[in-house]
């Protein structure tokens, strides 16, 4: 049924009357007249009682009438929702993010998010950046904060630094080197070293082993665990030293100190990930907040 035929139609039940509702719908009493008589036609019913002194609605006219103005509702609610998705304040966004990386800034901008699109739904994810690759192939989540990607799958995002983090080694309250600030790296040499899993962080991993063979020195590693909360626990409880990004400083890390490398200069980037076939107006508006918050979040994690 026609939208315009039941505007019509529920102005004549309205009016009682062609002319009124011609005359409310700016037009002449034959077009509304033409309408009506459409709308008989589709339907196979009468929809009103006619004479020369009144117009009647009948049983079968009400229930159209009834139907007739959720049928409207319901569609300028639909050109709504459309004009407000392509505005990005409606739908959903699946977010990932690496606990370690993002912990301390990633409440304040979703909460930022939210209360500019309070209608679009907001999930996160914490996941390791191989867990994030796999989400992205299966279109589980809309957005990554991780590390930078393999260079056999960068061409298929768009990604953007937010922070640059640096190496850092991570001792126990009570292990000897505690009463220091910084270190040279090859100070590790004869150390039981603890370093993030491969799998989870390819990039990281071979880096440390690089940095540690400049240093004169092959990586004691006795430990990788999967999770960098468990790699500062274990070296709060005295298993080993480790190597690791300075931002992990923001967990839990009672128990622990953190001592600048002096000749471990390593840049390591936290980075945004979006799709490049990405289309979403929704992913776009975060995007754009994410950007517009970049120097205060790269501040907080210097």
């Amino acid at each position: 049924m026609d939208i315009k035929l039941l505007n019509s139609f529920i102005s004549v039940a309205a009016h009682q009357s062609f002319s009124g509702a011609a005359r409310e719908l700016n037009t002449v009493q034959p077009a509304i007249s033409r309408h009506i008589a459409m709308l008989e036609d589709e339907l196979g019913v009468l929809l009103f009682i006619r004479n020369s002194r009144e117009v009647m609605i009948t049983t079968a006219g009400e229930q159209l009438l009834h139907d007739a103005k959720q049928i409207i509702a319901l569609a300028e609610k639909a050109k709504s929702q459309v004009k407000r998705a392509e505005q990005g304040q409606v739908g959903e966004l699946n977010i990932a993010y690496l606990s370690s990386a993002c912990l301390s800034f990633m409440a304040d901008l979703i909460r930022s998010y939210s209360q500019l699109y309070p209608d679009v739904h907001v999930s996160l994810f914490e996941m390791t950046a191989t867990e994030q690759i796999e989400a992205f192939k299966q279109n589980s989540i809309d957005v990554g904060f991780s590390r930078p990607l393999p260079a056999g799958i960068q061409d298929e995002f768009s990604s953007k630094d937010i922070y640059i983090d640096k190496l850092v080694a991570v001792v126990g309250a009570h292990h000897p080197l505690a009463r220091y600030t910084q270190i040279a790296l090859s100070q590790l040499q004869q150390q039981k070293l603890i370093v993030f899993h491969r799998d989870e962080a390819v990039g990281l991993f071979d880096d440390t082993i690089m940095l540690c063979k400049q240093a004169g020195f092959s990586a004691n590693i006795v430990s990788q665990p999967r999770h960098m909360q468990t790699l500062l626990t274990e070296v709060a409880a005295g298993l080993g030293v480790a190597i690791a990004p300075y931002c992990i400083s923001k967990l839990y890390s009672q128990g622990c100190h953190f001592l600048t490398l002096t000749d471990a200069h390593k840049s390591i980037a936290t980075q945004l990930h979006v799709k490049s076939t990405n289309h979403s107006a929704t992913v776009d508006a975060f995007v754009a907040l994410v950007i517009a918050n970049q120097p205060s979040i790269a501040k907080s994690m210097a």
